[in-house]
């Protein structure tokens, strides 16, 4: 299985030029079945580097381009009515899918974002007294450029806690970019994408990351960093108990990146900031860039304590 890791790394690092943090970051993301944010400016790779994963990982996918005058019923679907049978029939929207690309997820109103919150948390949506269950795996992989952008909607909190990992990619460098102009990088490279693993071997390699073991001395440097969150006086949003489960599902992956069955402190700091900065600095001051609240955290908490 490391070897299709190895190849999966190699394919999106070469769609992305010189972003390998944050692709590494993404496929933990996956790996440890949790929902992806990435944030940033137009332009910077964001929709790229979403589609690339789930065709990578061989999942199906739509992509949902959000606008401020989208309805919940463009992405969960609406009942019609059959004259000829006398009844209504569901047409599944675009969410019935294994990865839900949303792509600039802000621009749609918070009444459209929310019609996402059941779908995030339960994996089923409800409409009309139903229940539908959605495919499975289910991943929402959602772009967002910065709240300060002219036509955006922030996120609310709910919103946001249920993004496990919020990433930015930030401008590539020098080399990076020169390489990209002279590859002429765009639908060329968008083409050559081909499935590296199937749903299958996905779900071999999720098992493998939940069988990860975690010492007690690794499990309590953990949670010492999300009490000293709630009474430490950092930060006016603390980190709930799900941000401890879901911080440890991303260690865990972190450590089937670098081969490992065990966790180290080090798998924790990995994705600390991806997992946590979105929800210590909530929906105010959420922005790119601002990593002093999860920093400061990891500073002021020995993992040998």
């Amino acid at each position: 299985m490391h070897n299709k890791i190895a190849n999966i790394l190699k394919q999106l690092n070469h769609i992305l030029l010189g972003k390998e943090d944050q692709i590494k970051l993404a496929l933990v993301c996956l790996l440890a079945d949790g929902h992806l944010l990435i944030e940033d400016l137009p332009g910077m790779g964001k929709t790229t580097l979403a589609s690339a994963l789930a065709k990578t990982l061989g999942l199906d996918y739509q992509r949902v381009q959000f606008t401020s005058d989208m309805l919940p019923a463009d992405i969960l679907g609406v009942s019609i009515f059959d004259s000829n049978k006398k009844q209504f029939n569901f047409h599944k929207g675009p969410i019935f899918s294994q990865v839900l690309l949303a792509d600039e997820i802000n621009r749609a109103s918070p009444k459209t974002q929310s019609a996402l919150l059941e779908a995030m948390e339960e994996k089923q949506i409800s409409l009309d007294s139903q229940t539908y269950a959605l495919p499975t795996p289910f991943f929402v992989i959602a772009t967002q450029n910065p709240t300060d952008q002219a036509g955006t909607f922030p996120l609310p909190e709910s919103q946001l806690d249920r993004f496990m990992m919020r990433i930015e990619l930030g401008f590539p460098n020098m080399d990076a970019e020169l390489k990209m102009l002279k590859a002429h990088v765009s639908s060329n490279k968008k083409q050559q994408i081909s499935a590296i693993i199937n749903v299958d071997d996905l779900r071999i390699m999720q098992s493998a990351v939940r069988k990860t073991q975690a010492s007690e001395a690794v499990l309590n440097y953990l949670l010492r960093l999300i009490h000293e969150s709630r009474y430490g006086g950092l930060s006016a949003h603390p980190l709930s108990p799900r941000c401890s489960k879901i911080l440890l599902q991303a260690a865990k992956a972190t450590a089937f990146l670098q081969q490992r069955d065990y966790l180290i402190p080090e798998d924790i700091q990995a994705v600390f900031v991806a997992v946590t900065e979105h929800r210590l600095a909530g929906i105010n001051n959420a922005k790119p860039g601002s990593k002093t609240f999860s920093q400061t955290l990891l500073d002021s908490v020995d993992p040998f304590a």
